[in-house]
């Protein structure tokens, strides 16, 4: 595939990869891919590709692109654009100039400064020609370009700043003649250099303003106008924030165009869903107000608009109602806090329009219970589960409107979604019986009239009931299992595809709600059905919506059915790997060869004249990464039994990490990688290094390559986990070399965005709001150093002291990270990460002692709980296991860890796992370090801060230790005749009480025996469970029946 595509022409290339990206019915990820092979090959290949193009096919792919940054709806789609924007805007620079400044061949290059005031000059001239109106627009986009293309030279953007009125007069000049380009110019400048707009922001904003409310200009015209202001909500909000006035007129302007809706007599009882028509100003009025929301915030919006909405809501005409509810539904998002505080008013008034006389304002009503049901979850549920639920269901009973019915099926279905169990559960009886009922209806309906849309979504409503309800759903079984089971046996008609495929959903999560005895009865009847699908599954179109939902139906029945699945596996597999092996496949035909493959095969053709056709299969990109999923989950269910498969799934997945067409895959490939590790075991640590092998590479070059934070820190939390499975010689020399590197490169990268960061702060439009994105940004950065932290944590634990010559490369790095000046959540991993060393590296570990110790020392008081609990960790594994040289520094560290320990507010939630480890230590030191400190004196203060319940791994510590004292009759511990152990038994009840400790942990043994020792002196034990109460003596008797 590869090869095909890099053997077509560039500028065949162009033109089809534009007209992916501009298909908006392809899928999401089809057209991410083309976006990212369209900025690759315009910045490796612009001199070879472009120039080549006719002037015709240059001017459209330029319109091309900005009509689609326009229109699109999805923002990471749309930043991906704009790249491609700024890309050609870079190229093109010299391009545009040959147009104006003919006069003055190389002027650009490295002489660009000499001529900055000529260029200049020659651009205000040409912006001011009144009688070449085209050289006016030309220069003005030129300007444009200009400033585009030297986007990060504040000097230079200052300089030119006064060019921005000519390129303003040239956008209002342009597109009363019908030329939107140089509005779309600056569109372009608000997304990448929204800050030379900052000396003119008020007559650009009053400009895109006048030009949206001319209802005289073309719909495309208007839309651009608004997309000015909004872009800059996402990309200067702060900026814009200081205009509150263009805010508030703006919001008006967008809710005008939500009304421009026509009147449709089919549309109530359409049985096909039509895609939304993106250039209509109702959908971009709706996208508008909902990435302005979330640009600007609630703070600001939500008053401006709320009163507009209100007023909306009460026109008798049914357009402003519709959209109204519509603008309810956008600013969900954006105005999040702000409308929690009104949400009960909110909700009331939009349950009222459920009942409107106009079916499309009764969905937009549906439209608004759904999404707040999905913003404001699950207080949402909490709040309003008694009226949200009986409303949705009266809506689902209005028969003559099946786009409404449908649509009150989908929102309850986001409403139980996110519902807690046991609200949903008074519920149950009544929303069972309505869906069945509906369900018998609809299905009449099928079979008389063909009409299914309800149906789907009824479908998709029950197995979402099912799903939140759990093992309560096995009453109302057998109600419904002979139904669904009777749709997947005789929907077969290609129409009924997406119904069949629902269905098999519903039954597995059906199947799963109840558990295996239940499901027992029908899970080979279901098996045979699903066994049926997948033999004509070889029959099925790779667009079939049925293979998705049955990929995931035999995961479920794999969870299910547990070891007894594995039977399965040889009929399933097949199917699965030919999924997860889907290829988006590219190829160039002559139009005789496109005649014959038949257009609903998937592809999407794009004729680039001469007789030939570019074809892209777009198909199959979300199958392919549900399929990757379903492979992880058998691996993780079924283990070594999964072994069979472990190689030709490891082939598949490795060259995944490069898959730059869609995040899941590369989500789900990486989280793969340990669990075919694990799978792969029972063959032996021959068969486990070859896989490793083949693995690693690709892995380490995926740290150092994945630019999104989400996926990278997945891939570095995979890597750890794989070297924890694989453990001491799993990394050779080159393999270290390179993840040095790359880790040294993280940790640099790290300290400078914190600095970037703070030259934020020190902005003029620098505000609260602001804060809070840095604050976002701060957080994802500190997640890839907790990854880089488990990276180490895993290498020290297999490698042990012989891997600190490496470390010392990055050991600068760690240490900056423990200065007292920086942020907690830097201080607190580089504690971490010299715990793990001395923990694993002693007694080598004391090298660095200089270092690490004082800082460590003076953190066990520190204010953030976080420090405190990496610091007190340290001691603890600094007398366990860091050896004679620490010992002056554990005696040291006693009276500050007593002092965390007794303090006020040590037991509150954000400070009882600080404090666990701080009482933890202080039980390693008396263990391992008695002459540290005088046992005798700090056991009774230890005892009395017993038992520790949050930190599972430290109560196991300091029952061991429990138990050594009681074993050997310690006396302090025991008190004079063995009075002490009534305590003990609370303490020991306490902890049971609270799961301190799982049932399968040795350490539950010695405490149970502790018990039973008692037991046999009578008199002793009846005085220890009598100063119990009944909790801690159930939980006493609970020990001892489990161990």
């Amino acid at each position: 595939m590869q090869e095909t595509y890099e053997n077509i022409p560039g500028q065949s290339k162009i033109t089809f990869l534009l007209q992916a990206i501009r298909n908006t019915a392809a899928a999401e990820e089809a057209r991410q891919m083309a976006a990212v092979l369209l900025r690759r090959l315009l910045s490796s290949a612009f001199e070879e590709v472009y120039p080549a193009l006719s002037p015709d096919d240059q001017t459209s792919i330029k319109s091309g692109l900005l009509l689609i940054i326009q229109l699109e709806t999805q923002s990471s789609m749309r930043k991906k654009i704009c790249d491609i924007v700024a890309e050609l805007a870079r190229n093109l620079i010299g391009t545009v100039y040959k147009l104006i400044l003919w006069n003055f061949p190389g002027i650009f290059g490295n002489q660009q400064q000499h001529y900055l005031e000529v260029i200049k000059r020659m651009l205000v001239q040409c912006m001011q020609d009144q009688e070449h109106p085209s050289i006016k627009t030309l220069s003005a986009r030129a300007a444009a370009a200009f400033v585009l293309a030297n986007e990060h030279n504040l000097p230079l953007l200052k300089h030119f700043a006064d060019l921005l009125p000519g390129i303003l007069q040239a956008v209002n000049d342009s597109c009363y003649q019908n030329d939107d380009s140089v509005l779309k110019s600056l569109v372009e400048i608000a997304d990448s250099v929204p800050k030379y707009l900052r000396p003119h922001l008020e007559p650009t904003l009053q400009l895109s303003l006048k030009l949206c409310a001319d209802a005289s200009l073309s719909n495309m015209q208007r839309q651009l106008a608004l997309e000015v202001i909004v872009t800059l909500s996402e990309t200067a909000a702060a900026m814009l924030r200081r205009h509150t006035n263009i805010v508030a007129q703006a919001i008006p302007q967008m809710l005008a165009m939500m009304v421009d809706l026509e009147e449709d007599e089919d549309w109530a009882n359409a049985d096909e869903l039509e895609d939304d028509d993106f250039d209509s100003n109702a959908v971009a009025g709706e996208s508008a107000l909902d990435r302005m929301a979330c640009g600007l915030g609630g703070k600001l919006v939500l008053p401006m608009i709320k009163e507009h909405i209100m007023q909306m809501l009460q026109n008798p005409d049914w357009k402003y109602r519709h959209a109204g509810l519509m603008a309810l539904s956008a600013i969900g998002e954006g105005c999040h806090q702000q409308m929690e505080g009104i949400l009960n008013e909110i909700v009331n008034f939009v349950l009222l329009f459920l009942q409107d006389p106009h079916p499309r304002v009764r969905y937009a009503a549906c439209n608004a219970i759904g999404q707040m049901a999905t913003d404001f979850a699950p207080g949402f549920q909490k709040k309003f589960h008694e009226k949200v639920i009986a409303a949705l269901l009266q809506t689902m009973e209005d028969q003559g409107n099946q786009r409404v019915q449908a649509h009150a099926a989908a929102a309850l279905i986001n409403f139980t979604e996110d519902c807690p169990k046991s609200l949903l559960i008074p519920y149950l009886d009544n929303l069972v019986k309505h869906l069945h009922s509906t369900m018998v209806i609809k299905l009449q309906e099928l079979i008389q009239k063909g009409t299914k849309l309800v149906l789907e979504q009824v479908v998709t409503s029950i197995a979402s009931v099912a799903d939140t309800a759990e093992e309560k759903f096995v009453p109302y079984y057998d109600l419904f299992m002979p139904s669904l089971k009777h749709i997947v046996e005789n929907a077969v008609q290609k129409e009924l595809r997406l119904l069949r495929g629902k269905t098999i959903e519903c039954i597995s999560l059906i199947g799963l709600a109840v558990g295996k005895e239940k499901f027992m009865q029908d899970a080979s009847d279901v098996m045979q059905l699903l066994l049926k699908t997948q033999t004509d599954f070889s029959d099925l179109e790779d667009d079939d919506p049925q293979i998705s939902y049955m990929i995931s139906a035999w995961a479920r029945m794999c969870k299910i059915l547990g070891k007894e699945f594995q039977q399965y596996l040889p009929v399933v597999m097949g199917p699965l790997m030919k999924t997860a092996s889907i290829k988006p496949e590219v190829a160039l035909l002559d139009t005789q060869d496109m005649e014959n493959m038949s257009d609903d095969d998937g592809w999407e053709f794009v004729n680039l004249g001469d007789q030939q056709s570019f074809g892209i299969k777009t198909a199959g990109l979300e199958e392919k990464a549900t399929a990757c999923q379903m492979l992880v989950c058998y691996a993780k269910e079924l283990k070594e039994g999964f072994v069979e498969y472990t190689e030709q799934v490891v082939k598949l997945m490795v060259p995944l990490l490069k898959f730059y067409f869609h995040d899941d895959i590369l989500l789900t490939n990486s989280t793969s990688m340990p669990l075919l590790l694990e799978c792969a075991r029972v063959r032996g640590p021959e068969y486990l290094t070859q896989m490793w092998h083949f693995m690693c590479d690709a892995l380490i070059k995926a740290i150092g390559t994945e630019p999104d934070s989400d996926v990278l820190s997945e891939i570095m939390h995979s890597f750890a986990k794989c070297i924890e499975v694989m453990g001491d010689g799993c990394l050779n020399n080159e393999h270290f070399e390179e993840l040095g590197g790359i880790l040294k490169g993280k940790l640099e990268e790290h300290f400078k965005n914190q600095e970037l960061r703070q030259v934020k702060r020190q902005d003029e439009d620098y505000d609260e709001q602001v804060e809070e994105s840095l604050q976002d940004e701060d957080d994802s950065d500190v997640y890839i150093l907790t990854k880089v932290s488990d990276i180490l944590h895993s290498i020290f634990s297999s490698y042990k002291e012989k891997v600190l010559p490496w470390f010392e490369r990055l050991l600068p790095l760690i240490v900056n990270l423990i200065c007292p000046h920086r942020p907690w959540p830097d201080r607190q991993w580089g504690l971490c990460i010299f715990d793990d060393i001395v923990e694993h590296c002693s007694p080598s570990s004391f090298k660095y002692a200089e270092y690490f110790l004082r800082p460590m020392l003076q953190s066990i008081c520190d204010n953030s709980p976080e420090v405190r609990q990496a610091a007190a960790y340290g001691v603890g594994v600094m007398a366990q296991f860091g050896g004679d040289s620490y010992r002056p520094f554990c005696t040291e560290a006693l009276p500050l860890l007593v002092r965390v320990i007794q303090s006020p507010d040590a037991k509150t939630k954000e400070n009882v796992n600080a404090t666990e480890n701080c009482i933890s230590a202080v039980g390693k030191i008396m263990k391992f370090k008695p002459d540290c400190v005088n046992v005798e004196e700090v056991l009774p203060h230890w005892l009395s801060w017993l038992p520790l319940h949050e930190d599972k791994e430290e109560a196991v510590h300091t029952f061991n230790y429990l138990c050594d004292l009681i074993e050997s009759n310690n006396p302090v511990v025991l008190g004079p005749n063995n009075s002490n152990l009534p305590r003990i038994f609370g303490i020991i009840a306490d902890g049971e009480i609270h799961e301190a400790i799982k049932h399968e942990d040795p350490c539950t043994k010695r405490l149970a025996n502790v018990v039973r020792q008692v037991q046999t002196s009578g008199g002793l034990w009846t005085e220890c469970v009598s100063q119990l109460n009944a909790d801690q003596q159930a939980a006493i008797q609970e020990l001892l029946n489990s161990a």
